[in-house]
């Protein structure tokens, strides 16, 4: 008698897939496909979004019509509204990036070991650069609109201790005034920087840095 082999014992154990079988499987990869597909358009669309966002803020400022980054983006009201269901969300997205930079502009600073007064200038420069260039950030910053508590708290967790870092320092080597701290001064470069009719963008820097030299140290 011959002894099948094991081989030919499984392939006759092996049952060819159903046809419902087999159309289930495609219909599992179809859902998967369609579904990739839909993410990706999701994150191409918010991409947009934000890209329009930050454009039109620069030129109206971020009360700028919600229409407007619609428009710019090539999307209707309701996409923008889906990813975004408040402005604050839309302005916190949009600033979030610059913010990072930020933060790492303080970091560099200090593994660079720049001189205490000009790692803080250097930085405040950048501060102001970023609040300037962002046409109304600055007074966004200083309202007490509770929509945008979120934007206040990203800028109290990530730049008041980037800030107190290079005050802290300068404290430190004895060229900056103790008094002065992180929270106080960056407030008061918001309210400088809030530009208006006779008062621009240099007049901002000007007076911005008199109230640098104000925080150094006498001795």
């Amino acid at each position: 008698m011959v002894v099948p082999a094991s081989s030919d014992i499984l392939e006759r154990n092996i049952v060819p897939p159903t046809l419902a079988e087999h159309c289930s499987a495609n219909k599992e990869e179809a859902v998967t496909e369609a579904t990739g597909a839909r993410q990706a358009g999701v994150r191409r669309n918010r991409e947009a979004l934000l890209a329009a966002a930050a454009a039109v803020f620069v030129e109206q400022g971020v009360q700028a019509p919600i229409r407007d980054i619609a428009g710019r983006a090539g999307v209707g009201l309701g996409t923008v509204y889906r990813h975004f269901p408040s402005r604050a969300e839309l302005v916190t997205a949009v600033y979030r990036h610059q913010i990072e930079e930020c933060v790492a502009l303080a970091a560099a600073l200090r593994r660079e070991s720049v001189a205490p007064v000009e790692a803080l200038t250097r930085w405040i420069d950048a501060f102001v650069e970023f609040l300037v260039t962002k046409h109304g950030l600055g007074a966004a910053l200083q309202s007490e609109d509770p929509g945008l508590h979120t934007l206040h708290t990203l800028m109290l967790d990530e730049l008041v201790p980037a800030c107190a870092s290079l005050i802290e320092a300068g404290v430190a080597a004895g060229d900056i005034d103790p008094e002065v701290t992180a929270h106080t001064l960056m407030r008061a470069v918001g309210n400088l920087c809030i530009l208006g009719p006779g008062y621009e963008r240099a007049h901002a820097q000007d007076m911005v840095a008199r109230l640098l030299a104000g925080c150094r140290r006498t001795r």
